[in-house]
């Protein structure tokens, strides 16, 4: 029976019969080595299928160009166009990325950040489980290896953090509804230990402050899941309140969909009976009908954003850990949820 056998790089030297450090840097195109000599070393491991073994290198040079990623939910779209940012500009800098969730579970959040650093990841890209308590296993990450933050952040934890605006964009999606003239406007958000849900209340409450709206809590609701189902159940309460809204905030596109569905249930006309507006402009806000305004989040603009800082910790060779927050700007894009001012 054959086995399975990797070749080395001991053998290449051997079969040239040139030193090992010889045969690695031609393989690493160093300009010490003759065009000549780069050939053959590069023909023959072609040849023998070599593959170098990116850990043992990383052993060797205490740089693996490896970046761990950890996200809730692989699946989301929004987190989709931010990993296509990430794994992007990762290539042309040259690194490599291993991808993981956890699947909003801060336990495996934490063993997953073990893993990477096991593994000697040069840096890790952290977006935060939903249900993140606890950052012990976080800052204890933080003192052996660069992490930056991204879209889930915490103000408890002193790295890089790239971020959207989202008070900013919370209260220019609550304004436009304003000038459109609804003055009674619902939120879905979610429970009160979302950083992002608590930014987008912030800047639902700020606007109608602003515009002398007086604050109604029974339009206030909250829920640990804006999904598509809760943004239907939420707006069936809001419906058989004795004072409507004329108008929805949906801090998720998904809960926006699932409350403009509760309105076609009950045959309630968008925008003109109550207007919805949703956040992040997901791959069904122009599907669902009447297509959804929402807040656009520049996806792939802060995964890329967030390998720049997070490579820039790596290259320094200062280890300091760096603190400071990169906010990455988001846009309205008005449709037929909503009037068109």
């Amino acid at each position: 029976m054959n086995k399975r056998k990797a070749t080395t790089l001991k053998e290449i030297a051997k079969k040239l019969d040139i030193s090992i450090s010889t045969a690695s840097r031609a393989l690493n195109n160093h300009p010490d080595i003759s065009d000549a000599t780069k050939e053959k070393v590069q023909q023959l491991a072609e040849k023998l299928h070599y593959s170098p073994n990116l850990f043992a290198q990383g052993f060797r040079t205490q740089r693996s160009h490896i970046l761990g990623v950890i996200v809730p939910n692989i699946a989301h779209y929004f987190t989709s166009t931010i990993l296509k940012g990430i794994l992007e500009e990762a290539e042309t800098k040259g690194y490599k990325v291993i991808v993981s969730e956890s699947n909003n579970n801060e336990n495996k959040q934490s063993e997953m950040l073990r893993t990477m650093s096991q593994f000697g990841v040069d840096g890790i890209l952290l977006a935060l489980s939903r249900k993140t308590t606890s950052v012990d296993s976080i800052l204890n990450t933080l003192d052996t290896v660069p992490l930056v933050l991204f879209d889930k952040v915490s103000h408890k934890i002193p790295c890089t953090q790239v971020v959207v605006d989202e008070e900013i964009a919370a209260f220019n999606a609550v304004e436009h509804l304003i000038n459109t003239g609804k003055k009674r406007i619902a939120i879905i958000k979610e429970t009160e230990n979302s950083f992002n849900s608590e930014k987008r209340f912030a800047g639902y409450l700020r606007a109608l402050k602003e515009h002398h709206i007086e604050v109604d809590k029974k339009i206030i609701l909250s829920t640990e899941d804006v999904s598509l189902y809760k943004g239907r159940m939420m707006t069936n309460i809001l419906l058989s309140l004795k004072e409507r809204p004329d108008a929805i905030f949906a801090i998720t596109d998904t809960a926006a969909i699932g409350a403009i569905k509760a309105l076609h249930k009950y045959n309630i006309k968008i925008p003109e009976e109550i207007a919805v507006v949703g956040f992040s402009n997901s791959i069904h806000a122009t599907i669902i009908q009447p297509s959804l305004t929402t807040v656009d989040q520049p996806g792939e603009k802060i995964g890329k954003t967030a390998v720049t800082y997070l490579i820039k910790e790596i290259e320094s060779n200062k280890n300091e850990i760096t603190t400071k927050t990169v906010t990455v700007k988001t846009h309205l894009i008005v449709r037929d949820s909503s009037f068109k001012v």
